[in-house]
């Protein structure tokens, strides 16, 4: 399995799953919602400082971006004549699993989805809705993974992965091409990270069009930024509201790799804008998304400490911990990129 995705790998994808997943709707935000800190992101404002548009993917099929990787992996394995009758078998208990189960029964094949016994009551009957064979083992992830481990060993079942595959990234990457297609002259993509498998995908597509990528994670939950100050991928401390779809402890390869290239910028945000931003999203446009979705506008919306006269700067800046500001004039897409999430607590505003 290589490590280096390549936009070849991106069309090849966009190929296979045409016609199998929903196409990328997109939506305009009002001029001036993004002029200078503590400014209501949403509201609107007077001033056009830059194009901002959201990539509504928590649309999708199974409710995040998974659905398109999960297509890739199983119709790249049937063309190949790779699948074998055991099925495919992962362990996830979030979107992933939900988007593995979903593409094998579109192509009518097995799912066997591996999760700990505290997973959620409401994940377990939506997988087994989708027709999957629903493991419970362990009280943790690791758990369920070992036995998936051992399940593909015995069954000879295909093994999925979350993120780290370049056919699961490079359907991510289609997303991408989506965009670019419908924003003619893109400057900017700004995206949440976790494992990378998104953030790979897309930053391999929008290297190929000129486009820049802003790589967002939470401050407590930064695999990919920690990969690349010590230049490889290493092991991170997980503590963020946004940790149940972020929650990567390492990086994938693949993803440092992307981040690596020219064109990338990797940025942190603190919790309380996540939440923040999510919150701005129902109150404004009646948007319920995961913290993990909402960390890539919390890049934008995010306060720092610059002065007055920049807060519409020539040149897009790229804060440390602090978030992107673009450039005047600059048109930006922020991919909202999931809604597997409770709505309940967003009748009433959060503070952290």
């Amino acid at each position: 399995m290589h490590t280096t995705l390549t936009y070849g790998d991106i069309k090849a994808a966009a190929g296979r799953i045409a016609g199998r997943v929903r196409p990328v709707a997109l939506s305009p935000v009002e001029p001036g919602a993004f002029h200078g800190a503590g400014h209501d992101p949403l509201d609107g404002g007077p001033d056009e400082t830059c194009e901002v548009w959201l990539a509504l993917e928590y649309m999708q099929h199974t409710g995040s971006f998974k659905a398109r990787g999960a297509q890739n992996f199983i119709q790249a394995h049937r063309d190949a004549g790779s699948l074998p009758e055991a099925g495919v078998a992962i362990a996830s208990g979030g979107n992933a699993g939900l988007a593995c189960a979903w593409a094998a029964r579109q192509q009518g094949v097995r799912a066997t989805v591996f999760l700990p016994t505290t997973a959620p009551a409401v994940k377990v009957a939506r997988l087994r809705g989708y027709g999957a064979d629903v493991r419970l083992v362990g009280v943790e992830y690791a758990e369920a993974l070992a036995a998936c481990e051992q399940f593909t060993a015995t069954t000879g079942a295909l093994a999925s992965h979350a993120y780290d595959h370049p056919l699961i990234a490079a359907g991510a990457g289609t997303l991408l091409e989506e965009i670019h297609r419908q924003i003619p002259g893109l400057d900017t993509v700004v995206v949440a990270v976790g494992g990378g498998g998104l953030f790979a995908g897309v930053a391999t597509a929008a290297r190929h069009h000129g486009i820049r990528t802003v790589a967002v994670e939470p401050e407590n939950c930064r695999a990919l930024n920690a990969a690349l100050e010590a230049g490889r991928p290493v092991d991170v401390p997980v503590d963020s509201i946004a940790a149940d779809s972020l929650g990567a402890r390492r990086t994938s390869a693949m993803a440092l790799h992307a981040a690596q290239q020219d064109r990338v910028h990797s940025v942190l945000v603190p919790d309380s804008e996540i939440t923040r931003a999510r919150q701005d999203l129902w109150d404004h446009r009646r948007i319920a998304v995961e913290h993990g979705a909402a960390t890539a506008l919390a890049a934008l919306t995010t306060p720092d400490d610059r002065t007055p006269e920049r807060d519409t700067p020539a040149e897009p800046v790229t804060v440390p911990n602090r978030g992107y500001r673009p450039a005047r004039g600059e048109k930006v897409a922020v991919v909202l990129c999931g809604a597997n999430t409770d709505p309940g607590n967003l009748a009433h505003r959060i503070t952290i």
